[in-house]
């Protein structure tokens, strides 16, 4: 009888003890964890997962699914492909982004480099800089931006050039940043044991260090395309018509209209791109990276 009393005793104070542990201690396990994490990702990615849904829509309704159909983006006078204002800011924010990463990166990197081997006197104003453009709300830079090409540099101007060149600089902190942890998760003994082996800095820096770089390089490119393809405020101030008009210039001016169905099509394409290539440079990177702290 004794030995019947005690047993339920002895599983009630190991249960308090538990939870007690579980009250000192929430979140020592994933118990809320992947709840907050699906909550995240369903309040994020469900409306963009609705804005796709609704550019195969077989009519112009974007609230009443009425049927499949691939007419918004092509076959219908107002696709994508058909229509040549959205075919246009397809084109323009695709060769933007392009060029803004042929730009930044390779700037990036270099800064990076600079930045990884520069410890003397400037070296935190030049860090400081390179952070600027995080620390600076985008709408300050864009105005900045544009009265720098209306007022000094006149002989450039806004437009598709002042576009590239003012999204150049806003997105080169990406590629340093990206590219310096790099740097300091791979360390300088590979380049110091390429130079004992007689390879000279320049040779140790093009033969053995910028193929480790590879992986953050094209991560850097991805991160940029991505962040170009869909900048509203810089492309927008630096805008002057319809020539230099981009996807996100071109949703936010139809907003007020009615927009149709081929205007989630045209996001979607961008929403695409920008997915494809972040996800071929995951998969670079986990190649390229595997087995390095094994």
């Amino acid at each position: 009888m004794s030995a019947a009393i005690e047993l339920p005793e002895a599983r009630r104070a190991s249960l308090a003890r538990r939870l007690g542990w579980w009250l000192r201690n929430p979140w020592g396990r994933a118990r809320f964890l992947w709840v907050v994490a699906i909550a995240y990702m369903a309040w994020t990615l469900l409306p963009v997962a609705i804005a796709v849904l609704f550019s195969f829509n077989a009519t112009r309704s974007l609230t009443s699914w009425q049927g499949f159909s691939t007419q918004w983006y092509v076959g219908n006078v107002s696709s994508v492909w058909d229509d040549p204002v959205l075919r246009s800011a397809l084109a323009q924010s695709l060769k933007l982004a392009t060029l803004t990463v042929l730009i930044a990166v390779p700037l990036g990197v270099a800064f990076a480099l600079a930045l990884d081997r520069w410890h003397g006197r400037g070296s935190g104003t030049a860090n400081f800089v390179m952070l600027f453009s995080f620390i600076t709300p985008e709408i300050a830079v864009g105005v900045a931006l544009f009265l720098f090409f209306v007022q000094l540099a006149k002989g450039i101007g806004p437009g598709f050039t002042a576009q590239v060149m003012g999204l150049s600089m806003f997105m080169m902190a990406y590629p340093v940043i990206v590219v310096r942890a790099r740097l300091i998760s791979i360390g300088k003994e590979y380049e110091e044991a390429a130079m004992d082996l007689g390879a000279s800095p320049l040779e140790s820096l093009r033969r053995v260090l910028l193929p480790l770089l590879a992986p953050a390089i094209f991560a850097s490119a991805a991160i940029v395309f991505a962040a170009s393809i869909d900048n509203f405020v810089i492309s927008q101030q630096l805008s002057v018509g319809a020539g230099t008009q981009t996807v996100p210039i071109l949703i936010y001016s139809s907003a007020r209209r009615g927009p149709l169905p081929s205007l989630n099509a045209l996001a979607s394409l961008t929403l695409f791109a920008s997915t494809l290539l972040i996800g071929l440079a995951v998969i670079a990177y986990r190649r390229r990276t595997r087995g390095e702290h094994a």
